[in-house]
């Protein structure tokens, strides 16, 4: 463990082997950090918040702060983030608004300077969020969703798993998996054929997937039809785009004109 002479720990505070405290960080009471994991100068770890291994906050992240909701009056609410995170300069993540509640992030997330991440947030695993990405309270991320630098993403909203969000987009509506959107208002733009490539998606999925899409955006069909007749598809990350749309409260975001499915 190694802990330079300006950073102020809790005694409270449960630090695994390994861990590194730079220059002038702050780790606060109730707060349990795991094996290895770093935090360089000015780094700050509020209280009720639990970091995984191998971590590396930068310089100037604020882990664990009070939600920015006007609904928090004070009680014990919390923030987990699992392992494997890259936390750059300036990131702020709250923990949740409602005593008992509980902000979450995934591990193998790359959060780019000044993301904010706000209360009752539920972020997957291998998220990347490019720099000053901003996100309201109670959002949903899925794993391996990519959102392109300073988009802002609307609370109760949910980005899919796989998708992929353009910068500087206006998210107001649940942005499809496995697809990529962009614009103010966001809007969809074709499959994210990139990241499911890299995401090693067979060939028969994706195939199935720009059915789906086609049924779903381009067809002309009512909610309910288009639903069916992706079902009929019988794969099953068409039935997880079926399932999210199904489960929405906000609607989701429709094809762009001129989209690239078109």
């Amino acid at each position: 463990m190694s802990i330079h002479p300006t950073a102020i720990v809790d005694r409270s505070a449960k630090l695994g082997e390994g861990v590194a405290l730079g220059p002038y960080s702050v780790v606060e009471d109730d707060v349990v950090i795991g094996a290895r994991t770093e935090l360089r100068a000015h780094a700050v770890v509020k209280r009720h918040t639990t970091l995984g291994e191998d971590n590396t906050v930068h310089e100037g992240a604020i882990l664990g702060g009070e939600p920015q909701d006007v609904a928090f009056t004070g009680g014990e609410s919390r923030l987990e983030i699992g392992s494997g995170n890259r936390i750059r300069e300036g990131v702020t993540i709250n923990r949740a608004t409602k005593p008992g509640g509980v902000t979450r992030v995934g591990s193998g997330c790359f959060l780019l300077a000044y993301a904010h991440i706000a209360h009752e947030n539920r972020i997957g695993d291998n998220v990347v969020m490019a720099n000053n990405v901003a996100f309201g309270g109670h959002v949903e991320v899925g794993d391996h969703a990519f959102v392109g630098g300073g988009a802002m993403v609307h609370q109760f909203c949910r980005v899919g798993r796989l998708a992929m969000i353009g910068g500087k987009s206006k998210v107001i509506q649940d942005a499809l998996p496995f697809v990529t959107s962009d614009g103010s208002p966001c809007r969809a733009y074709g499959l994210n054929l990139v990241g499911l490539r890299r995401a090693g998606v067979p060939t028969e999925h994706v195939r199935a997937l720009k059915e789906g899409y086609r049924l779903l955006l381009r067809a002309s069909l009512r909610l309910p039809d288009a639903l069916e007749r992706m079902a009929a598809v019988q794969d099953p990350l068409v039935d997880e785009v079926i399932a999210f749309v199904r489960t929405t409260t906000r609607g989701f975001a429709h094809a762009a004109r001129g989209d690239a499915e078109a």
